[in-house]
């Protein structure tokens, strides 16, 4: 009997739509040409381009010049925070974001802060993973003029009072940048409608192809490129495009368009309200981490008491559920993740965290599959575990 799989890691990256990958298949040996020559191949290829662009626009609610192509989200935040910075005739200043952000955001950050006279401040959360407006608005000072704050995590879901947090940089001019990986196709979201200066996008999360992303850049803000050469998307970043994945992406975007306005969207949800209700009705000492309701309708992040994640997620793997986990084996340190214990988890309880995250193809099959075998599993291995039979016996 064949064992059923099931893929449960699509906030790491989802499988490609196939109407995707057909959209991309001719820019590969067909409509080949570089989108910057001038001849018949070139053009071709760059209405591939120019189309990608207003897909990706149309997605949130933008102009078509608004969008700056990268090679992927981890460059378009870059793009954002030190194109910003090295923008300014200031050559100083200070910025402000979360203890959640992903490491593209703070690692950008604290290198700023190393090479020049450039300071931060990285704001708390609270359990479930929010930032408090609050503490935003006291920690901005007179030389503060960026923020930076996710729209969604991606370790546990929350969803940040985005509308809110931007007002408050507006309402002092300082630049409001939010990294959206996790939440663009999966959110509605209208950058006209929102304050919003500079946004972070990437096609593998949105069932499009890796090492593509894009930056939304508000019309007028002035950024400093990272790559110079031939002066493509706009001055902002050179190099040849990327027309087959960008194709790609354009496609992703619009098939994303159709799921918000379908009623997709609500589906996910109680699919992934069926899995956190079916977990916390079988697994004694568990804990959902992030919000329970303002969090992404694909993502379910639980931990578990006395063990740890990369043995479930090994487990769980063996029966053909595919998982991640924020703790040791999986994140390369003895360390469990910061995320986790930014919302106050104490190391025990944060090195049993599993992410559950489904896709626009999960079926409540396979919800039911997950429920039968994750239960097992937890027994079989809390009745390993020298902490669980010494808190026990």
């Amino acid at each position: 009997m064949t064992q059923r799989k099931v893929y449960m890691d699509n906030s790491a990256t989802t499988q490609v739509d196939k109407r995707v990958l057909e959209a991309m298949i001719p820019y590969f040996s067909e409509t080949y040409g570089n989108p910057n020559s001038l001849h018949a191949w070139g053009r071709e290829a760059h209405k591939g381009l120019d189309k990608a662009r207003q897909q990706v626009a149309d997605l949130i609610g933008a102009d078509a010049k608004d969008i700056i192509f990268t090679g992927g989200g981890s460059e378009a935040d870059n793009l954002a925070i030190k194109g910003a910075t090295w923008a300014r005739k200031e050559k100083s200043g200070h910025i402000i974001t979360s203890a959640i952000e992903h490491h593209a955001l703070h690692d950008t950050v604290k290198w700023l802060a190393r090479i020049g006279n450039y300071e931060y401040t990285i704001l708390p959360v609270d359990k479930y993973g929010l930032v408090n407006p609050e503490d935003l608005k006291k920690a901005i000072r007179p030389d503060t003029f960026l923020v930076s704050i996710m729209f969604a995590n991606n370790e546990i879901g929350t969803v940040q009072p985005i509308a809110e947090l931007g007002a408050i940089c507006r309402e002092h001019g300082i630049l409001f940048h939010t990294d959206a990986v996790q939440a663009t196709g999966h959110i509605k979201i209208n950058v006209k409608e929102l304050p919003i200066d500079m946004m972070t996008m990437a096609a593998h999360k949105m069932y499009g192809p890796k090492g593509v992303g894009a930056l939304y850049v508000r019309k007028g803000l002035k950024l400093t490129p990272l790559v110079h050469g031939g002066g493509q998307e706009f001055g902002l970043r050179s190099g040849t495009e990327n027309i087959p994945g960008l194709v790609g992406f354009g496609v992703a975007a619009e098939l994303a368009k159709e799921r918000l306005s379908n009623g997709e969207i609500e589906n996910e949800k109680r699919l992934r309200d069926k899995l956190l209700d079916g977990l916390v009705e079988r697994i004694p000492e568990i804990i959902v981490t992030g919000h329970r309701t303002k969090r992404l309708p694909y993502h379910a992040s639980v931990c578990i008491k006395y063990i740890e994640g990369e043995g479930i997620l090994l487990l769980m793997d063996a029966a053909g559920i595919g998982v991640s986990s924020g703790s040791a084996c999986t994140s390369g340190s003895l360390e469990p993740s910061y995320v986790l214990l930014a919302t106050g988890l104490n190391h025990e309880t944060a090195h049993g965290s599993v992410r559950l995250t489904i896709s626009k193809d999960t079926t409540d099959e396979d919800i039911d599959y997950i429920l039968d075998k994750f239960p097992a599993i937890v027994e079989r291995l809390r009745m390993m575990s020298p902490f669980y039979n010494k808190e026990k016996h």
